[in-house]
């Protein structure tokens, strides 16, 4: 009989924890959102089996309210496990393969991580740009398809560091008469701002689940055309990513239901829930609710002498770039908001760092007391910061 032997545990290792305490925050940055106190609740629900019989039935309530949450039929349409950059790299991943060429237009930081992900996977990447807070022409989108002839094109909706709106009229028509896939990136306008993927001709579109959903972070809602999954099923090799293949996870999330990874099943449950209450609410309603409390905000910002960085047309009314005063350390307020009052709203990123602030209203926060509330703190406490 063998003897085991345990060597002694190093007691000056370890001490006494206490339970988790989290404080009080109103998260006003660019993501995470608050949750909704619903989806906290389904948060909370014990986990099953991610074969479960309830579970393979509420997979697919799940998948039924993305596409009316993102306007399409794509048949593949589901929530990645992972965050929004899983999901982002995933029409990265399953759509280029190495040579491909892939556009990206880059008018913000989340356009340069298109550009480094295609990279990676061996893409022919080539790039048009414009200033940080402006947003492209159908003209200058054309020019750069005639040029090129890109297999996709790749492109940012919402910019969640500049608070651009990219118009997406008439560009899929385009990808069509160029022959290229449409590649969106629609992050910070899921659940907030109005998007119509099958009427603007996207083909590959990613967004997550913890800014106009209100659930926390965790899933990367992810959809694939029709068209896509042509290019998909041609690959002349597999997929280079394992845990992202798609024509993996269609035999999970489509009608064979058979195992590929043991699944998030409570982030499951909250994501059914954040898209449930979206579709109680409507999207059209959600919209012009986002829209209302964005302009309240806008008026608000400019009334007490502030200047907003991107012009009204093109402004995201899910998140909002305020420029910082001359003078002003923007960081210190940050720091003094979420410090003093439990309120955190975001600073600027790439180009725009310490140039400005970032402020969300997103989801179950886009609501007129929180604008109140942003807004007094500002024309309060901003001054004291002023040089």
């Amino acid at each position: 009989m063998t003897t085991q032997t345990f060597f002694p545990v190093a007691q000056n290792h370890h001490k006494a924890f206490g339970p988790i305490s989290v404080p009080k925050r109103l998260l006003l940055g660019p993501g995470p959102s608050n949750a909704h106190p619903d989806v906290l609740n389904a948060l909370a629900l014990p986990p099953i089996g991610h074969l479960d019989p309830f579970y393979v039935d509420l997979m697919s309530e799940v998948q039924e309210l993305l596409r009316y949450a993102w306007q399409t039929d794509n048949r593949l349409t589901l929530p990645m496990s992972g965050t929004g950059s899983a999901a982002m790299e995933a029409t990265l991943a399953n759509s280029v393969e190495p040579g491909d060429r892939v556009l990206v237009a880059i008018k913000g930081y989340f356009g340069n991580r298109l550009a480094d992900m295609a990279d990676r996977y061996k893409a022919d990447v080539k790039t048009i740009e414009k200033p940080w807070g402006e947003a492209f022409s159908i003209e200058e989108i054309e020019s750069a398809l005639d040029q090129y002839r890109p297999s996709i094109l790749a492109m940012v909706h919402a910019e969640t560091s500049t608070g651009v709106c990219q118009p997406m009229e008439g560009i899929g028509d385009l990808c069509k008469k160029y022959d290229c896939l449409l590649l969106l990136d629609t992050v910070t306008s899921l659940g907030g701002v109005p998007l119509f993927l099958d009427q603007w001709g996207v083909d590959l579109a990613y967004s997550c689940s913890q800014k106009g959903l209100s659930c926390p972070p965790g899933l990367g809602p992810f959809t694939i055309s029709p068209r896509a999954e042509e290019k998909l099923n041609s690959r002349s090799e597999k997929v280079p990513n394992w845990y992202l293949d798609v024509s993996l996870l269609n035999k999970y999330w489509g009608s064979d239901r058979v195992y590929h990874h043991t699944a998030p099943v409570n982030m499951n449950f909250g994501i059914r829930e954040a898209l449930r209450l979206l579709s109680e609410e409507g999207l059209e309603n959600a919209w012009n609710r986002h829209m209302d409390n964005a302009q309240r905000l806008w008026q608000g910002l400019e009334t007490i002498g502030l200047d907003l960085h991107v012009d009204k047309d093109l402004r995201l009314p899910t998140l909002t770039t305020v420029r910082i005063p001359d003078g002003v350390d923007g960081k210190a307020f940050t720091i003094h908001l979420l410090k003093n009052h439990g309120i955190e709203i975001g600073g600027g990123l790439g180009s725009l760092a310490g140039k400005v602030w970032r402020i969300g209203l997103m989801g179950y926060n886009s609501t007129p007391e929180n604008v109140d509330t942003i807004l007094n703190l500002f024309e309060t406490e901003l001054p004291r910061f002023k040089n």
